[in-house]
């Protein structure tokens, strides 16, 4: 495919719920004049907005934040709340399903803008990426993005919008990973329709992917088993809404110790004045990241293996609809959930059919005909089946993050090579930036991410001096 030099060509890998967005945004500053010509290349088999995160249609699959903060632009708060109003939805956790019928509207929307570029969507998946430094003073592009079609296509800069990948494999035994009672991706297409009717399942992990799946699981006459190390679920959200008070000052370069001590202390405090300790972790979401970068990287993997668990059941909280429905079932014994590791399994089969019998560390054995993986998104770029990930390892564009997970970045957000050689016009956002500022995949800031890529990628000028620099290490 030819490409016009008289355009500025971005591709955008990715359209679930980041990409969505980043294609959004740069449609948006583009038509308000921020500077074109652009022609914008989202690539992608799947459809826009859906993703891995809004892809189900299951009406009790909730958004885990108010649909007051899930605005596709920073500029108009409002924009979700508007278009829920204008078809006649609830303004308060709607479906997932829905947020993702609208940024895909949004973007139809976006593209059908007088003054907008060309958006041209790429029905495919990239495996690979070429760099060509010297492209950068000549006519040519200097990115080539190799399609698993088997076409290139050569770009001006790339934005990486990967989103979540499927949950890690580490814990899984051999004999349980080989049957196929294991679900190693819930959230695989038509995944739960392979769960026996008239069994018991367990789900490995206690986080918001469990209750969704012991929610579409629960029923009369079937227990569903949710295990974890701590055991710990995600608390609910307040029943009326909350304002968060103003954002504490605190400073981690002392250690971990002494930031454990002042977040302990704003919660506390926030509860004894205002009645809420929720009030308290949302007052530190502007600094989270801030924070983190504070710390070494011994604190930070100590953060990561004795503090996270903690924080995110507090800091990712579910609709209180949803915790009142898992509380229900828990109290009609349909769903049972508490602390324990798969030790190892074996496959037998009796007058039913086949079930795993799942010995747990405790010495608990559990049979049931299926076992879900609810662990989370592996975050490990090393462990990570894909193609693109693997390849931008193997040469080097990209590096994994030194502790966290995810890719090492720029604070804009440009991936670091592996040695000295100039950094590729390589960019990233969401889970993939997770190692650098821990607090990244909520859509509130997937899509600040967003628009300032979509604001630095559309000025040339600003891309061949800020853009192009190589990054500090």
């Amino acid at each position: 495919m030819n490409h016009s030099r008289t355009a500025h060509d971005i591709a955008v890998v990715g359209a679930g719920a980041a990409g969505t967005l980043t294609a959004l945004r740069l449609l948006h500053n583009a038509a308000a004049g921020r500077p074109a010509p652009a022609r914008i290349w989202l690539i992608d088999p799947e459809p826009a907005g859906r993703g891995l995160a809004f892809g189900t249609d299951a009406p009790h699959h909730l958004l885990n934040v108010p649909a007051g903060r899930m605005s596709a632009h920073r500029d108009d708060p409002g924009h979700f709340v508007r278009w829920l109003g204008d078809r006649g939805g609830e303004h308060d956790f709607v479906p997932r399903g829905l947020f993702g019928r609208y940024l895909a509207e949004s973007l139809e929307t976006a593209g059908k803008h007088h003054a907008a570029p060309d958006l041209v969507r790429v029905p495919d998946r990239v495996v690979g990426i070429t760099h060509q430094p010297s492209a950068a003073s000549s006519a040519a592009s200097p990115l080539s993005l190799r399609l698993r079609g088997g076409q290139s296509l050569d770009f001006d800069a790339a934005v990486l919008a990967l989103g979540n990948f499927a949950p890690g494999l580490a814990w899984v035994p051999p004999e349980l990973r080989a049957s196929g009672m294991f679900l190693a991706d819930p959230w695989a297409p038509g995944a739960l329709a392979t769960v026996p009717e008239d069994r018991d399942v367990l789900l490995v992990g206690t986080g918001l992917t469990m209750v969704d799946m012991a929610l579409s699981l629960q029923r009369p006459g079937r227990v569903v088993h949710a295990l974890s190390r701590h055991g710990l679920v995600p608390q609910p959200h307040a029943t009326t809404p909350i304002l968060a008070p103003a954002t504490p000052e605190l400073d981690a370069r002392s250690g971990l110790a002494g930031l454990r001590r002042a977040v302990l202390r704003q919660i506390a405090y926030c509860r004894r004045v205002h009645g809420d300790w929720r009030m308290g972790v949302d007052s530190l979401r502007p600094v989270t990241s801030a924070l983190w970068q504070q710390l070494s990287p011994a604190d930070q993997a100590r953060l990561l293996a004795q503090d996270l668990r903690l924080w995110e059941t507090h800091r990712h909280r579910i609709p209180p609809v949803s915790a009142r429905a898992l509380r229900t079932a828990v109290d009609a014994g349909q769903v049972s959930i508490g602390r324990g590791t798969v030790a190892d399994t074996k496959t037998t089969a009796d007058a039913h059919g086949d079930v795993v019998e799942v010995r747990l560390d405790n010495g608990r054995r559990l049979r049931v005909g299926a076992v879900l993986n609810c662990t989370g998104s592996e975050a490990d770029l090393t462990r990570i089946d894909d193609t693109l990930v693997t390849d931008l390892l193997s040469t080097g564009l990209g590096t994994p993050a030194p502790v966290g997970g995810g890719f090492d970045t720029t604070a804009g957000g440009r991936l670091r090579p592996a040695d000295d050689r100039a950094p590729a016009p390589l960019w990233t956002l969401g889970s993939l930036r997770r190692g650098n500022l821990l607090e990244t995949t909520a859509i509130p800031e997937i899509r600040c991410q967003a628009d300032d890529l979509a604001l630095l990628l559309l000025d040339r000028s600003a891309l061949a001096t800020r853009g192009e620099a190589a990054p500090a290490h």
